[in-house]
């Protein structure tokens, strides 16, 4: 920032203060860069209207699942016990860890309970996929219809998957944009469980 502060004071002729001074006034901060991926499915407007149409008027009598994989969740052990909170003292841990193996997470994320279903495998192949929905639909009242979110993974789309759902009536799925999978409001739950669990947690094996 400092570097390019003064690259600027020099090219424009005036000092660094003034610089800094116009950048505040105008909110800028080109010094931050903020990433993004604009999707290129020709489909994305019609995909876009059909998923916010599931999750802001759902139809009636029918359950909106969000559903997805978290891969390669890592069980980490610290090399030491952590320091905890304390009065002047932020909570510690040692930088370098243990690494205990890696589980995938399948989730299915009702969008108006809140609830999920679950299931922890060690891989996130299509196999893996169809057998958590076949446990989704186990797992949901049968006189509901399902309508699933989901993104274009190729697990997704398999043969095997394919021929399931299409001998399962009651099951729809409707697939995110490319490069839209924030799309679909599992990913948020996600995060949560990264943030709130994940991030901060010991574990010393995958159980």
């Amino acid at each position: 920032t400092h570097w390019s502060v003064s690259l600027m004071a020099k090219y424009a002729g005036v000092t660094t203060w003034q610089v800094r001074q116009i950048w505040n006034a105008a909110d800028l901060k080109p010094h931050r860069l903020r990433t993004f991926k604009i999707s290129n499915d020709p489909q994305f407007a019609e995909k876009v209207v059909d998923i916010v149409g599931l999750y802001m008027d759902p139809p009636d009598n029918a359950l909106v699942l969000c559903v997805d994989e978290k891969t390669q969740i890592q069980a980490l052990d610290r090399t030491q016990p952590g320091l905890p909170l304390a009065p002047g003292r932020i909570g510690s841990r040692t930088h370098d860890y243990k690494r205990n193996g890696t589980a995938a997470l399948f989730a299915a994320f009702n969008i108006l309970t809140g609830e999920v279903i679950g299931r922890v495998e060690k891989r996130s192949r299509s196999k893996e996929f169809l057998a958590f929905l076949k446990q989704v639909e186990r797992q949901t009242p049968k006189d509901k219809e399902l309508h699933i979110v989901l993104d274009n993974l190729s697990a997704h789309k398999t043969k095997e998957v394919t021929e399931w759902v299409a001998n399962q009536p009651r099951i729809h799925f409707h697939f995110t944009p490319t490069s839209a999978s924030w799309l679909n409001a599992v990913e948020g739950w996600f995060a949560q469980l990264e943030r709130r669990a994940l991030y901060r947690g010991i574990f010393t094996d995958v159980a």
